[in-house]
């Protein structure tokens, strides 16, 4: 979840590039922005595999489910607390050597995560994990923006992103089922060597550009204060932190029905259509940002009035998980995209705000959706997503002039 960082020499159309072609003639550097995607992929499957695999470490961490979900909540943490100060420090550094870092310490923590037998090395490695996480977020949907014209930077933001729902649909319901074919740190431990091949792909396919130079960093105080910011910052936090309430203790939502033994199948219809959500924002974006977020909060609201009345019903729990992965697919694009237009040239400064926001919405649903589970149970789930989504649907109602207003269409 990163913002663009608008780089207008290399986005003028009819500008001669390094190869010799004009903007004109330049195609989309698909493999490039596939290494990104997989970037991106290896990010969130670091993230939220932990959701899938709850039961299993929980028991061989010997800890609870309440307190395993905490691995969830010190990932984001070590992001919140790191994105802005990292973001600020590293602005001046070049862009690839920076991005192989961030993917070099998803390699070490993710193997500390699948050979650790101590809860409490297994919790730091999470930590890090997120530290990176920060690091990487900060880097991708910019980079991926520098790398095209104007024109093609929402299309080339759209590729850099499909990692994400790619990692629910297949990698988090594949890590579900590996965890429980072969092992949960097994299943870490692949996604350690993903990482070090994603390196070698990264020195091959993207180019290397420079950090902004000193006179070009904005302080952080004026780029919050910019009008339509704290509205989008707003609706990120609640948005995301509703999901992840539910999303990190989906498992015992699921058991009280006996579907919890169809916890790889109901993530997969969540990842299915988490990926078509974003092939639908990425054609519509453009015209219709607007529209879109208040669309997917709406049918979020709807999702957890459904699930809070009826979730002991298979076919309710299905239907409404479908919706749920269309509501959140294309979410990191609309906020990322949404800060983006209302930043401006102060888009990298902003997309650190939106990660750390993100982020914070991550560890409090862990530790939110943890206390309400040992205090109210899993049926609680669905109505504190209501008290979260409505205020939400009417912020970004009420955003229509700065942070999301409508697109002038001719």
């Amino acid at each position: 979840m990163t913002s663009t960082n608008t780089t207008r020499a290399l986005a003028a159309p009819g500008l001669q590039h390094a190869d010799g072609t004009t903007g004109e003639e330049q195609r989309l550097p698909i493999a490039g922005l596939l290494a990104l995607a997989m970037a991106a992929f290896i990010t969130v499957l670091t993230e939220a595999l932990p959701a899938g695999l709850l039961p299993r470490m929980s028991a061989d961490l010997a800890v609870s489910e309440s307190l395993a979900g905490q691995l969830v909540t010190l990932y984001a943490i070590g992001t919140l607390v790191t994105a802005i100060p990292l973001t600020a420090a590293t602005q001046g550094w070049r862009r690839r050597p920076l991005l192989v870092l961030a993917i070099l310490g998803f390699a070490i923590v993710n193997t500390v995560t699948a050979v650790s037998t101590s809860f409490v090395l297994t919790l730091g490695a999470r930590f890090f994990a997120g530290v990176f996480a920060g690091l990487l977020w900060a880097l991708v949907a910019g980079y991926a923006a520098r790398m095209v014209q104007a024109h093609q930077q929402g299309r080339a933001m759209a590729i850099a992103m499909v990692g994400i729902p790619l990692a629910l649909s297949l990698g988090i319901p594949a890590g579900t089922f590996l965890g429980a074919a072969v092992g949960w740190r097994v299943t870490f431990g692949i996604m350690s060597v993903l990482a070090l091949a994603l390196v070698g792909w990264v020195f091959a396919r993207l180019p290397d550009f420079p950090g902004q130079t000193g006179e070009r960093h904005t302080s952080i105080r004026k780029v919050f204060l910019l009008p339509g910011l704290r509205s989008v910052l707003f609706v990120t936090l609640a948005f995301v932190l509703a999901h992840n309430v539910l999303y990190t203790y989906i498992a015992p939502f699921l058991a009280p029905t006996g579907m919890a033994k169809h916890l790889d199948v109901v993530l997969l219809v969540f990842g299915v259509f988490a990926l078509a959500s974003i092939w639908v924002i990425g054609v519509l974006i453009d015209r219709w940002l607007r529209e879109l977020v208040l669309v997917s909060t709406a049918l979020l609201v709807g999702v957890s009035f459904a699930l809070g009345l009826w979730g002991g019903v298979p076919a309710v729990v299905y239907g409404g998980v479908a919706i749920w992965g269309l509501a959140y697919g294309g979410a990191a694009t609309l906020f990322q995209t949404a800060s983006a237009k209302a930043a401006g040239e102060a888009a990298d400064v902003a997309q650190s705000m939106v990660v750390t926001a993100w982020n914070i919405a991550i560890a409090g649903g862990g530790i939110a959706g943890g206390v309400l589970l040992e205090t109210h149970g899993a049926t609680a789930f669905p109505w504190l997503l209501v008290l979260l989504l409505v205020p939400t649907l009417l912020v970004a109602w009420r955003a229509k002039r700065h942070g999301f207003p409508p697109v002038v269409r001719r």
